[in-house]
């Protein structure tokens, strides 16, 4: 086991810890939305795009570039298929029906996750929002979001900040016994990442091995909605040490 609270961001220590075979890779689909990784023996990975354009091919990926925001999402839909089916999952879950809200005073959610907001909503819990690329009058000014993690007693984060590197910064921002979780389908479900700070549990997908209609979805610039009715909602969640 590794130290608590690394200081390398997840990408780079995933790199060298686990490495990359690029000939492992069978195909990389590039959406308007999404990319894709399938794997030779079918698994598939997915990361958002958040409005980048790629258009890496495989040849590209034989010597990745983690300075590369276009390399850095195709890595992590890699990572995605490579470490999320080494897990066991028991139900197809969402995180509001794993972690009781209500335990907790002050709610971040770093990344508006709507159907999640309305499930706050409807339970008449607060929860601050902040999100780097969309807009709604329900998100507090970026500006602010360090101030409130730094006070807030759990943080919903979605798994895009690993590849955008904001992941790291925000998360070494929450103060002792934070309750962290990684969210969206684009999270590499891997149990080193508890070895971050206050990181408890990671919420995200898997999907059939070769199926071709995530692919296609995520071809023709579908988005979360359209893939994620082929895939299950899963989680692995920390062990009480």
């Amino acid at each position: 086991m590794i130290m608590n609270n690394i200081n390398k961001e997840p990408l780079s220590f995933l790199f060298e810890k686990i490495g990359f075979d690029v000939l492992e890779i069978e195909k990389i689909v590039k959406g308007e939305k999404y990319s894709a990784v399938m794997l030779k023996n079918g698994n598939i990975g997915v990361c958002a795009n958040l409005g980048n354009k790629i258009t890496v091919d495989r040849s590209d990926m034989n010597s990745p570039d983690l300075g590369n925001i276009q390399h850095r999402i195709i890595l992590t839909a890699y990572y995605n298929a490579l470490l999320n089916y080494e897990n066991s999952f028991s139900q197809n879950v969402d995180i509001f029906e794993v972690i009781n809200f209500k335990n907790y005073d002050k709610i971040v959610m770093i990344g508006l996750f709507k159907p999640i907001l309305e499930k706050f909503k409807n339970s008449n819990i607060k929860v601050t929002v902040f999100d780097l690329e969309k807009k709604s009058s329900e998100l507090v000014p970026l500006g602010q979001q360090y101030d409130f993690v730094n006070k807030a007693d759990s943080v919903i984060l979605t798994s895009t900040g690993i590849f955008n590197q904001t992941f790291l910064p925000l998360v070494n921002r929450t103060k002792n016994n934070c309750d962290v979780f990684l969210l969206g389908p684009s999270s590499i479900m891997n149990k080193e990442l508890f070895n971050y700070r206050n990181v408890k549990a990671i919420f995200g997908s898997v999907f059939e091995k070769y199926d071709n209609r995530v692919i296609d979805v995520i071809a023709n610039g579908g988005g979360t909605k359209e893939f994620l009715k082929f895939g299950g909602k899963v989680f692995i969640i920390k062990e009480n040490n």
